[in-house]
């Protein structure tokens, strides 16, 4: 089996085409559940966030998983497949390691560095656990990507080349001034309630915001994030900040007073149009500063051509984090990703080879145990003590034999293109296929368990 990823983002795809490729949060379970449906896929995982959309999983035929992981994104996607192809990259093994890796580290997000990919990642795994949909393989990796964007954060100054996407939208509606200075007692909305919308108003409120208002579809999530952000120790309680859950219905009402607006929300459609935002600004000579982290996008794009009205979207954060500086500790992540893909190929390669390692010791065993079944039936009169020490001596002497081989078959199929020695074992000692096998799905049984147990 093989690993293999398929998938498009801020790099690869304009913003329009993402946001019609955009899989709603009920899609990703479906998505997940019709591609191990499919022929040439065991395990399935789904990376989704504002500027992504991936989809990694272990295939046994190469050009079949392409074509079928293809389908999907669109199938469950709003895009049809046409338009999405020359859009689609594609990575199979390392390669495909050597991108979550990255993905994981921040090197790949529109803002270099930004931390919170690693709870984006944290999240595909959960869903792909919650479906059962990965493996040992899934698993494994996506564990190891969150350690690697950790060590990648702890051991380098990768945070000091970027920011989360809220930070740096706020910065681009703060037009070069500070952005504690200038959110400092503004009047603020945050549309949805969901970890971006929370995120969003956890840093409008440490900004030093004077008055809040959170809406949402389901208002008791709106309730619990003003409850967090103003409870006692909260980030909003030694300022006083006077914060409220509103309903959907009220946003009208709420963006009449705002002077800020962050929307992420999971709607299909607009949620802010052109003509409500020109509406709340009526009668009023206070500008009013619009952020849009949602995909596809929650506010109309015709809200840039509005007097007064200063929108920042996925698309404008893309243009301007093009031109943001990349700290020198980037390079320094870079060869973290390369040392870590290459260990974790190597213990993938080690592991493959297990199965049959342990195949060809349980064969040992069996032939151990079967020739001194022989030897008691020629030997009646052995004693137990002389039937011990015979049998363990009969052991240590295959042990000794088959360590060395072992061994050292483990360390050569850890290397690039070890791959085979584990058909040349098999083949060498005439290995039944289907013990391997059975060795193979209880260690994936096993793989999986722990790894849910540890995340």
């Amino acid at each position: 089996m093989s690993l293999l990823v398929v998938g498009l983002s801020h790099r690869s795809a304009p913003v329009s085409v993402l946001e019609r490729a955009a899989l709603a949060p009920e899609a990703r379970g479906k998505l997940l559940q019709d591609a191990v449906s499919a022929e040439p896929v065991t395990e399935s995982a789904v990376l989704s966030t504002c500027n992504r959309i991936e989809v990694y999983a272990d295939v046994d035929k190469f050009h079949a998983g392409v074509a079928e992981l293809s389908t999907l994104l669109a199938r469950h996607g709003g895009a049809a497949l046409e338009e999405l192809t020359p859009y689609l990259y594609v990575h199979y093994e390392d390669r495909a390691v050597h991108h979550l890796f990255s993905v994981a580290c921040g090197l790949d997000s529109m803002v270099i560095g930004e931390g919170q990919i690693l709870g984006q990642i944290k999240d595909a795994l959960a869903v792909a656990q919650e479906q059962h949909t990965a493996g040992r393989l899934l698993n494994d990796l996506f564990q190891q990507a969150l350690r690697v964007g950790k060590r990648a954060h702890s051991e380098t100054g990768i945070d000091k080349a970027g920011q989360s996407l809220v930070t740096f939208g706020l910065e681009q509606l703060a037009a070069g001034q500070d952005v504690e200075a200038w959110a400092r007692g503004k009047r603020a909305l945050v549309i949805g309630a969901g970890s971006m919308s929370s995120l969003a108003a956890t840093t409008l409120v440490r900004a030093g915001i004077g008055e809040l208002a959170v809406a949402n579809r389901t208002v008791a999530r709106a309730e619990r994030l003003v409850t967090i952000l103003t409870e006692p120790g909260g980030p909003g309680a030694a300022s006083g900040l006077r914060a409220r859950a509103a309903a959907m219905s009220c946003v009208e009402h709420e963006l009449a007073v705002a002077d800020i607006v962050v929307s992420c929300t999971g709607a299909t459609g607009l949620v802010l149009g052109g003509e409500l935002v020109a509406g709340a600004l009526e009668g009023r000579e206070a500008p009013l500063a619009l952020l849009d982290l949602a995909m596809p996008r929650d506010i109309d794009a015709a809200v840039h051509r509005i007097e007064r009205a200063h929108l920042v979207d996925i698309e404008s954060l893309a243009d301007a984090s093009a031109d943001a500086p990349m700290a020198a500790d980037v390079d320094k992540v870079r060869g973290i990703v390369s040392d870590e893909v290459a260990a974790f190929g190597a213990a993938q390669r080690a592991a493959h080879i297990t199965p049959t390692v342990v195949a060809l010791r349980t064969m040992a065993a069996d032939v151990v145990a079967g020739e001194i079944a022989r030897l008691d039936g020629r030997l009646p009169d052995l004693d137990d003590k002389q039937r011990a020490e015979i049998t363990q001596t009969v052991r240590r002497v295959v042990d000794k034999l088959l360590h060395a081989p072992t061994v050292r078959v483990k360390q050569l199929a850890s290397e690039p293109g070890g791959a085979g020695y584990a058909d040349a074992l098999r083949e060498l000692f005439d290995l039944d296929p289907q013990t391997v096998a059975a060795v193979s799905r209880a260690d994936t049984r096993g793989g999986s368990h722990d790894a849910r147990e540890r995340s």
